[in-house]
């Protein structure tokens, strides 16, 4: 089994050919689930090769052996399942997938909902926004897609109205599915969801699919499009894989931001991209199991920055320095004078001034008068523990 599947994934035409007729052809569902047990060690071009050589095996006479397959879930093989399925399926198949949307296991119940986004019955809409907000992202994508299609806007009205829940999680299944619904009229309540959530790295970095980054730039949404900007890049390799710089653009966002008129915002994102690709580029273990094409993305944009004249911007990042800005906790990082970050401990934001003290301290410049105009500015009492302790 382990040779078929090294054939089925490696060059030779002949062979992958082959093994990907005899899974089709014979629905053998144990092969196709040692296939997807190797998902975490295969590369994303090679399962995307992988699901295009099953896809063109698939025919009229043979295709309904894929309902074989619907209680082995994989996020890399799901689309050309669902789309095949829809594509040659005839009334039993819509049937069939309708029956597993109501009593289906997990797995069963994210193909069908995805059956439904190529192939579009009413009688599958109450069930699809029933699973809309299932804790199963891929079930509840699935369904956003689905209702898209259908034109219900049932659950996109009750997306928007979570999105401003007190519960993080909530947001956060209501961020996934209103991309996933592909509605730019979200953009905006996402964007505001971002700013005043706790998980504002992981809503930003949903938003560039359903409008990419650089689209946003020289429109309305350029500053919060360059802020969800710097949330992605905040956590890039802890949270989001280095891989994702491709489909996010970012080389193109930062040539844009690089040729317009220099801001504060893009000052700042211009200074954490330079600082965060140095760091990736400066240690082998960021990038030992990338890609050929994503190292030499990490390499053309870590160039890009390093050519830019980007020390010519500081006198922007001021523009951010204020305790109302979005930006503030990212220009923290890049201002160093004393009195510009003392003029900070007076303000009313307690947790600007906790992460103040910080940096004054970390620099040597935490002087006790510093020290007594910060705590006179705190009110909250495990804050003022915290600040008492720095």
């Amino acid at each position: 089994m382990e040779s078929k599947i090294k054939q089925l994934t490696g060059k030779n035409q002949g062979e992958y050919e082959a093994v990907a007729r005899e899974i089709i052809d014979t629905a053998n569902v144990e092969l196709f689930k040692e296939l997807v047990s190797k998902d975490d060690f295969l590369f994303d071009f090679i399962k995307s090769n992988v699901a295009q050589r099953l896809e063109r095996a698939c025919n009229k006479n043979n295709y309904k052996n894929l309902l074989k397959f619907l209680n082995i879930y994989s996020p890399f093989y799901e689309d050309f399942i669902s789309s095949t399925l829809a594509q040659f399926g005839d009334d039993e198949v819509t049937n069939t997938m309708l029956n597993k949307l109501i009593s289906g296991s997990d797995s069963e119940k994210i193909y069908s909902a995805g059956y439904f986004s190529y192939k579009q019955d009413e009688r599958a809409l109450p069930l699809l926004e029933k699973y809309a907000f299932s804790d199963e992202s891929s079930l509840s994508e699935n369904c956003a897609r689905a209702l898209s299609k259908l034109n219900d806007e049932n659950a996109f009205n009750q997306a928007i109205n979570k999105l401003r829940a007190d519960d993080d999680f909530e947001q956060m299944i209501a961020a996934n599915f209103l991309v996933a619904y592909q509605d730019k009229r979200a953009l905006y309540p996402l964007f505001n969801a971002m700013k005043h959530s706790k998980m504002s790295e992981s809503i930003a970095e949903q938003i560039p699919y359903l409008v990419p980054l650089p689209e946003m730039l020289g429109t309305e949404y350029e500053e919060d499009a360059i802020l969800a900007f710097c949330y992605i890049v905040s956590v890039l390799v802890e949270l989001v894989p280095v891989s994702q710089i491709i489909g996010y653009r970012f080389y193109e966002f930062i040539e844009k931001m690089l040729k317009a008129s220099p801001s504060g915002a893009s000052a700042v994102a211009l200074f954490l991209a330079r600082d965060k690709f140095n760091m990736i580029t400066e240690n082998e273990e960021y990038l030992f199991d990338e890609d050929k094409n994503t190292k030499n993305e990490v390499n053309d944009i870590k160039m890009l920055l390093n050519n830019a004249n980007i020390d010519s911007f500081t006198s922007f990042l001021y523009e951010e320095l204020f305790e109302e800005s979005d930006f503030i906790f990212f220009v923290l990082e890049f201002v160093k004078d004393e009195e510009s970050l003392v003029s900070l401990l007076t303000g009313d934001n307690q947790t600007v001034i906790i992460k103040v003290m910080e940096l004054l301290k970390s620099q040597g410049m935490l002087k006790d008068e510093y020290k007594k105009i910060a705590l006179s500015r705190i009110y909250n009492e495990n804050l003022k523990v915290i600040a008492n302790a720095i």
